[in-house]
């Protein structure tokens, strides 16, 4: 099986701030451990970045930027993305299908929004899919926590199979690449 590693949204806007997600600086050093095990051996990393025709996260601007600390490679791929899910109107199915992929791993933020309809679609599209637990966040909703919110996707997501693919939840140090 042919895997790659999907960062989602590690921008500078959603890790700093007023709309920085929880928990944060651990975050960054469990998604760089994460990476890092994918570069050594020979994985894709694609680094996946929303934005905006105009406000925190505006294509440039500094909140759009990768996140400061989430280490990178020059080799590591890059999509643009305008919704939620990573895979709507974006090069993202097509950089896959290039390199012969069938499983994705991934991380990132927001749990409730981005990570959530990636991980979706990723699975409605036949990918094994394996989001690292312990390796996406996003911020209290006013009803739910951020830890709660992160606890029931891990959950929910985790019970969702099909006759062609299914979704792990596997902690970070777990998840075997």
């Amino acid at each position: 099986m042919s895997s790659a590693l999907l960062i989602i949204d590690v921008q500078a806007g959603l890790c700093t701030g007023e709309e920085e997600c929880f928990d944060s600086p651990r975050l960054l050093g469990t998604i760089n451990d994460l990476s890092a095990r994918a570069r050594a051996v020979g994985l894709p990393v694609i680094l996946v970045q929303h934005e905006e025709p105009e406000g925190s996260l505006a294509y440039g601007s500094a909140a759009w930027q990768l996140a400061d600390g989430l280490l990178t490679a020059a080799d590591d791929l890059r999509v643009r993305k305008t919704t939620a899910d990573a895979f709507y109107q974006t090069d993202l199915l097509a950089l896959l299908q290039a390199r012969s992929i069938d499983r994705v791993v991934i991380c990132g933020l927001q749990t409730d929004h981005c990570i959530n309809a990636t991980v979706r679609q990723a699975h409605a599209l036949g990918y094994e899919v394996v989001l690292a637990a312990d390796a996406h966040s996003t911020v209290d909703n006013g009803s739910l926590s951020a830890e709660q919110i992160i606890a029931d996707h891990n959950q929910r997501l985790g019970r969702l199979s099909s006759a062609v693919s299914r979704i792990d939840v596997v902690r970070a140090a777990g998840i075997r690449l």
